[in-house]
């Protein structure tokens, strides 16, 4: 494995400002398209506090496009981080935020209250529809707790990261499992392919009272993810490496678990499991910064991650349209493109 430096502070720089500017470009498309267009000038304008020609614009806008805007751009830069963590720590370059077992979680959770309650699954749908969302994410956010938590516990028992990396899949098969029975015994063909479709992951669900809780929670994980960089930079070269240089494993191991299954939590109880995003953007950053340095790497993954989740979520509402594609299958018809050119082109930089 080559490590990249990457020591070229000002084409990092320039690259991140034209990633941002790309940003805040795509912000305004996506605000602009849908399935009704409207003129950037009246995007820019309601934005700036003022009003648009049609009054119904202005609604459009800040209750039902703008959450969806922040929403990607929050869950693309979060995945992407986690994705970039543990693809670093377990030295895989097939891992992601879910792989050891978030999403499990948080479908096992959701399908609990579900089968749990009495009319379960038409509050489950009407929940989906735009109702009352507080169950709904709260047993997503606790069965991902309580997966991820299995998880760092072992951490403290097991050294080797393979090892644990196996754990976490077990675990995370066998929460898959127990969703599979309690589908088998849902009461209608309605309620299983409502709950598939929450399985497919959106941004339109939330609304501003869910970012209270979402934007200071990912934000905040993100700024203490800067504080396994030098560990991480360390792991790239193996543990025994990262040792000699001081490290201590078992706490950059927790921190590093922590923070990522925190915002992978997080996203996935507010957005439903979203694939392919922390698998692809790594990589893709690693690629056009030619680096692995995860001072570089990190600030990359934030702003990659949401440029591509942006573009994924204008895609999926399919502008000019009233209906939707399912979210993770337009992020897999985008990343696996673009993994598979940037490693054929071998232009992974430090790829792990």
């Amino acid at each position: 494995m080559t490590v990249v430096s990457g020591r070229n502070p000002a084409r990092t720089a320039l690259l991140l400002s034209a990633l941002l500017i790309a940003c805040v470009v795509s912000v305004a498309i996506a605000i602009a398209v849908g399935s009704e267009w409207i003129p950037l000038h009246d995007v820019v304008s309601i934005l700036a506090g003022g009003h648009s020609a049609d009054p119904g614009w202005d609604f459009i806008v800040r209750e039902v496009r703008l959450p969806r805007v922040v929403t990607a751009l929050l869950a693309g830069a979060a995945l992407s981080v986690a994705g970039l963590q543990m693809q670093t720590l377990f030295r895989n370059a097939l891992a992601d935020p879910y792989v050891l077992g978030a999403n499990s979680g948080a479908s096992l959770g959701v399908a609990v209250v579900v089968m749990a309650s009495g009319a379960s699954w038409a509050g489950f749908t009407s929940g989906l529809a735009g109702g009352s969302r507080t169950v709904t994410v709260l047993a997503a956010a606790l069965g991902a707790a309580v997966v991820l938590g299995v998880v760092l516990i072992m951490a403290h028992w097991v050294r080797n990261a393979v090892v644990l990396l196996l754990v976490g899949v077990m675990v995370g098969a066998v929460t898959a499992s127990m969703v599979s029975v309690l589908i088998v015994y849902a009461s209608t063909p309605e309620s299983v392919q409502q709950f598939l479709k929450w399985g497919m992951g959106s941004f339109s669900n939330t609304v501003w009272s869910d970012m209270w809780v979402f934007i200071p929670l990912v934000a905040g994980t993100a700024v203490l993810c800067f504080a396994t960089a030098r560990s991480l930079n360390a792991l790239l070269l193996g543990e025994n490496y990262a040792r000699s240089m001081g490290v201590d494993l078992r706490w950059a191991r927790t921190l590093t678990l922590a923070s990522s299954a925190l915002m992978t939590g997080v996203v996935t109880a507010y957005c439903g499991p979203i694939g392919f995003l922390g698998l692809v953007v790594p990589h893709l950053t690693r690629g056009l910064f030619r680096s692995s340095n995860h001072r570089t790497l990190i600030p990359g993954c934030v702003v990659v991650g949401a440029l591509l989740a942006l573009w994924c979520s204008i895609l999926s509402e399919l502008p000019g349209n009233d209906h939707s594609l399912p979210l993770n299958a337009v992020t897999a018809i985008i990343g696996a493109p673009i993994v598979i050119t940037v490693l054929v082109r071998g232009r992974v930089g430090g790829a792990v």
